[in-house]
C-alpha cells in the first residue's frame, strides 16, 4: 500500500527539520560502534573490577572468549504492581544468554514510581522528573562500558520514555525492551470510575471507595486502563523494540518467560548479525511516526506529547506538536480503550491487540513499513500474535478480523475519522486536547472562568457547593517550572459530577491529565506555564473563556487593547516556597530551573 501522503509530508518536514542534529547522532553513534569489545579495550584493573562477580565460567568466555556480554537495566521494585514480576527476570535473561554462548550482568536499577500512588501527594511533583532521572541512571548503569548489548526492563509512565532516552544516549547498542503485562481484570474502569464520583458527591465512603478501589488494583502486572503505562507498551510495539506482541500477555505464566527468553535471543541475532542495527538506527525518523501514528490511532496517553519529542531529541530528531495535529486530522481512532470506551487492556488484547492495529495501519498505508526494528523481517512481523506451541516455543498467527467490533476496528469503518489530538492556540497560549472520549456537543465551551492556584482549592470549591455553574477552571503554576508538572487526576471526579447535573464544564491548565479527563473538555500541557509568564497568570474570575476544539482556539473573550494591558499574577510565595520543601523536593530545584517547555519535551538535559 502507497503511503498516506500527509504521513509523507510530515516525516519529510521532521527529516529536514532534524538534519543537523540527526547527523551529529548518528556519526557519534557509529564512531563507538566501531570499538573494540569492551574488554579489550579496558585495562586490566578495569577488566577484573567489571567481571569480579561473575561466576567464573561466565568470566572465563566473555574476558577470554570474547563472547557478548548483555547489559540489564531493570526497573524492578516490589511494591509497584508492573515491575514486581521483574523479580526473576535477571536470572532467566542469565541463563538463556549462557545457552547461547553468552553472559549478562544486571548493569544497574533504576527508580520506578507511580502515579497512582503519589496522585495529588506532595510526591507527585517529582514524577515527570522522575523520567530524566531514569534516564540518567540508565546512563550510570551503561557506563561501565562493558556490554555489547542491552535488555530493558520498564513498563510505566515515566519509566519507559526514561529508559529510552537513556538507552538513545548509548544509541551504539543493539537494544531490546522486555515488558512485564498487564494484571488480570478486576472491577472493571468504568465501575471504579463511577464510585470516585460517587465518594467525590459525599454518596459512599471511604470504606467503601477503598474496597473498589482495590478490586480493581489487585495483583501483579500493569493497571488495566489505557493510560500512558498501556500508551508506551503500544508505542514500543510500534517501533519494533519489542518482540512482536509481547505487550500484554499477563506476568506469572511459563509463556510470560518463554517471551523473556525470546528477548534474549532477539538481542543476541542483532550482536552477531551481519545486519547489525543498534537502538540509535532503529529509531529514525520514520520510527518515531510510526510511534506517533499507533498513539493517535489508539487515543492513548497525551503525555507522550511530551515525552515523545524528549525520546525524539534523545535521537537527534525533532518533532512538535503540530506533527502531532497534522498527522491526527489523517490517522482514524480504530481501538476504544478505557477511558476512551469500556474495554480494559486484556479485552483489546483479546480483541486483536496491537497485532491487529498495526496491520491495520500497514494496510491502510499510515504506517511506514520500511523501517527496521529488533527481529530480521521488520515491522510486518509485529502484526503477529504469539501463542505457546505445545514444546513450549513460540508461534506467531497474523491478526485476522477484529474479535470485537466495540474495541477494534478496521481503518475503513473506524470509531472517528481521527485520532482525536488538537492543538488549541489563541492568547492563551497553546495547549493540547483529547477529544477521542468528549461527546461531540461538548467539543466547544464557552464559560466564566474560576481560577485556581493548586488542584487542591478547586477540590475545596467544589465541596463548598462553589461550582454549580457553567464554568471554564483554570488550573495554574501546575507546568514543570512551577512544582513538577504533576498529574491533576483528582479534578476528574468533581468535574464529572458537575458534568453530571448538566453544567457545561471544562478544564484549562499548564498542568497533566494524560487524558484521564475523559468527558471533560480539557486544554493542557497549556504553554507557556504561567510560572515562566504565560498568559494564565493574566486570567481572573469571571473572564469568558473559549474553548473550541472544532477550530482549534483557546481563547479568553476580552478586548485586546485590555488583554494586552493587564498585568500578570506572581506565582503566590507561598506556593513557590512549598515546591521547594519536603518529599525530596529540595533535590529537583536545579531541575524545575532548567526545565524546557512541555512543548520541548519538558526536557531537564538540553
Amino acid at each position: 500500500m502507497k503511503l498516506n501522503l500527509t504521513v509523507a509530508e510530515v516525516t519529510q518536514r521532521i527529516r529536514e527539520r532534524s538534519a543537523e542534529t540527526r547527523q551529529a547522532y548518528l556519526q557519534q553513534l557509529d564512531k563507538m560502534a566501531k570499538r573494540p569489545p569492551g574488554a579489550s579495550r579496558m585495562g586490566c584493573a578495569n577488566v577484573a573490577h567489571s567481571f569480579a562477580a561473575m561466576p567464573a565460567n561466565d568470566k572465563f568466555k566473555v574476558v577470554k572468549e570474547h563472547v557478548p556480554n548483555i547489559g540489564i537495566v531493570t526497573a524492578y521494585n516490589d511494591m509497584l504492581s508492573a515491575h514486581a514480576p521483574f523479580q526473576h527476570f535477571p536470572d532467566l535473561i542469565k541463563e538463556e544468554a549462557r545457552k547461547h554462548n553468552a553472559t549478562a550482568q544486571v548493569a544497574g536499577g533504576v527508580p520506578a514510581m507511580c502515579d497512582g500512588i503519589t496522585q495529588g501527594m506532595p510526591g507527585m511533583e517529582l514524577s515527570l522528573f522522575s523520567r530524566d532521572v531514569i534516564a540518567m541512571s540508565t546512563s550510570v548503569a551503561l557506563s561501565h562500558d562493558v556490554f555489547d548489548a542491552t535488555l530493558m526492563l520498564g513498563v510505566c509512565d515515566k519509566i519507559v520514555p526514561g529508559l529510552l532516552i537513556g538507552a538513545l544516549h548509548f544509541g551504539h547498542l543493539p537494544t531490546v525492551f522486555v515488558p512485564a503485562g498487564p494484571m488480570t481484570s478486576g472491577l472493571s474502569n468504568s465501575e471504579k470510575s463511577h464510585m470516585r464520583v460517587l465518594a467525590a458527591e459525599g454518596k459512599v465512603g471511604r470504606e467503601e471507595l477503598l474496597e473498589a478501589e482495590s478490586k480493581a488494583y489487585h495483583g501483579p502486572g500493569t493497571c488495566t486502563f489505557y493510560g500512558t503505562a498501556n500508551s508506551n507498551q503500544m508505542l514500543l510495539e510500534a517501533m519494533g523494540l519489542h518482540v512482536p506482541g509481547t505487550a500484554f500477555i499477563n506476568p506469572g505464566s511459563e509463556f510470560r518467560n518463554e517471551l523473556t527468553r525470546e528477548a534474549v535471543r532477539t538481542v543476541l541475532d542483532i550482536t552477531r548479525n551481519k545486519n547489525f542495527t543498534p537502538i540509535g538506527h532503529v529509531v529514525d525518523e520514520r520510527c518515531i511516526v510510526n510511534a506517533m501514528i499507533a498513539l493517535l490511532a489508539t487515543g492513548g496517553s497525551t503525555n507522550h506529547l511530551i515525552h515523545w519529542v524528549a525520546v525524539a531529541r534523545a535521537a537527534g530528531i525533532i518533532i512538535n506538536w503540530d506533527d502531532f495535529c497534522t498527522l491526527s486530522d489523517v490517522v482514524p481512532l480504530i481501538a476504544r480503550v478505557y477511558p476512551n470506551g469500556e474495554a480494559d487492556v486484556n479485552a483489546f488484547q483479546e480483541a486483536g491487540g496491537p497485532g491487529y492495529v498495526i496491520r491495520e495501519l500497514l494496510d491502510a498505508g499510515l504506517m511506514h513499513e520500511d523501517v527496521a526494528t529488533v527481529r530480521p523481517n521488520g515491522i510486518r512481523e509485529a502484526t503477529g500474535i504469539p501463542a505457546p506451541k505445545e514444546d513450549g516455543s513460540i508461534v506467531w498467527t497474523v491478526a485476522g478480523a477484529s474479535k470485537d467490533d466495540s474495541v477494534v476496528r478496521p481503518v475503513p469503518a473506524p470509531f472517528s475519522p481521527n485520532g482525536g489530538i488538537k492543538v488549541l492556540r489563541g492568547n492563551l497560549g497553546r495547549s493540547v486536547i483529547k477529544i477521542s472520549a468528549v461527546p461531540e456537543d461538548l467539543h466547544v465551551i464557552e464559560a466564566p472562568a474560576k481560577v485556581f492556584d493548586s488542584q487542591e482549592s478547586l477540590i475545596a470549591a467544589f465541596q463548598a457547593g462553589e461550582l454549580n455553574m457553567n464554568v471554564v477552571c483554570v488550573v495554574r503554576w501546575q507546568g514543570p517550572h512551577a512544582n513538577g508538572m504533576p498529574e491533576l487526576h483528582k479534578l476528574t471526579p468533581p468535574l464529572k459530577a458537575l458534568q453530571s447535573k448538566g453544567f457545561d464544564v471544562a478544564l484549562v491548565t499548564d498542568g497533566r491529565m494524560s487524558g484521564a479527563s475523559g468527558k471533560i473538555p480539557a486544554a493542557i500541557h497549556v504553554s507557556p506555564e504561567a510560572a515562566a509568564g504565560g498568559p494564565l497568570a493574566k486570567v481572573q474570575d469571571g473572564d469568558i473563556i473559549r474553548l473550541d476544539a472544532i477550530t482549534g482556539r483557546l481563547e479568553v473573550l476580552i478586548d485586546p487593547e485590555d488583554w494586552a494591558g493587564r498585568v500578570p499574577s506572581k506565582m503566590p510565595h507561598s506556593l513557590r516556597e512549598s515546591n521547594n520543601q519536603g518529599m525530596g523536593r529540595e533535590l529537583f530545584a536545579g531541575l524545575r530551573h532548567n526545565v524546557t517547555s512541555a512543548e520541548e519535551g519538558a526536557c531537564t538535559w538540553l
